[in-house]
Formats: structure tokens, sequence, C-alpha cells
């Protein structure tokens, strides 16, 4: 799945990020609104992992979309 149908469809997509990483606060995915860039920003602040981790993280999750 690419990234802009994620974007597109956000709210709907909002449970499945909060799943995968439940340190991020609702507020956060609200002010994230889809945009990859912030969601990897979010993810290195969380959890303390670098913009590389975070990537690989994000793009595992999106295969599996």
């Amino acid at each position: 799945m690419n990234w802009d149908r994620i974007e597109g469809n956000w709210k709907q997509f909002k449970g499945k990020v909060k799943q995968q990483w439940g340190k991020l606060t609702d507020d956060q995915l609200d002010e994230i609104d889809g945009q990859r860039d912030q969601l990897a920003g979010k993810i290195q602040e969380n959890y303390g992992v670098g913009k590389d981790e975070a990537e690989r993280q994000l793009n595992e999750w999106e295969r599996r979309q």
C-alpha cells in the first residue's frame, strides 16, 4: 500500500498506528494527520530510536497494511 492512500484514510489508519506504536497519544496522531515524516519523527521522540530505525519500522508496518 502506498502512503498516499494511508494519508487519505488517516482516520481509519490511526487505530492501526496506535496498535503498533502505543506510546503515541491521540493528540500526537491528530497532529501528524497522515504525514509520514511527522510520524517518523514522533516514533523517534517517543521510542528513543534513530531516524533509520524509525524508517525501518514504518516501512515494515506499511508493507503489512
